[in-house]
């Protein structure tokens, strides 16, 4: 009789156990929509606000075309091509996604969030030797900050 109740308890424990692991909910991974630098034309700038306002709401397609607004004001601004990819990805558009994510870690080989987002990881290295811009916006350092794909180097002029 006692071990009938010794294997009952066991069992009971077990099963409450996993009942638990099967209850809670699926980790959800949520990127950060990024602001655009101070020093962004001002155009752009209150485009990628509005865009992040609407990608917060969940509105994908209102922040794609904010995100593309922002582009058509100065296509040298990381952030609006980040944010534009987490958009598009959103969207289920991968392809499209793809060009503005290496964009973005083109055009600021320092700046951590992007190097180390992990939708960005999936596409691969990002090459920084590209990254020859004089028009992108110059902004003060963060520091060494290279992330998972090694490649900032957070000198003069990197994010």
């Amino acid at each position: 009789m006692m071990r009938h109740w010794g294997w009952t308890f066991g069992c009971v424990v077990i099963g409450v156990a996993l009942l638990g692991a099967c209850a809670s909910p699926p980790k959800v991974v949520k990127q950060p929509t990024l602001s655009a630098p101070i020093n962004a034309n001002p155009t752009a700038r209150a485009a990628v606000t509005q865009g992040n306002q609407l990608f917060a709401q969940g509105r994908w397609q209102a922040a794609k075309e904010q995100y593309e607004k922002a582009l058509e004001a100065q296509n040298t601004v990381a952030e609006a091509h980040y944010n534009l990819a987490l958009t598009l990805d959103r969207l289920g558009h991968r392809e499209e996604a793809r060009p503005h994510y290496m964009e973005a870690a083109n055009l600021a080989p320092g700046h951590r969030v992007i190097w180390n987002s992990p939708v960005l990881r999936r596409y691969g290295d990002v090459s920084v030797e590209k990254n020859v811009n004089a028009s992108a916006p110059v902004l003060p350092s963060l520091g060494g900050a290279g992330g998972a794909l090694g490649g900032g180097g957070g000198g003069a002029g990197a994010y």
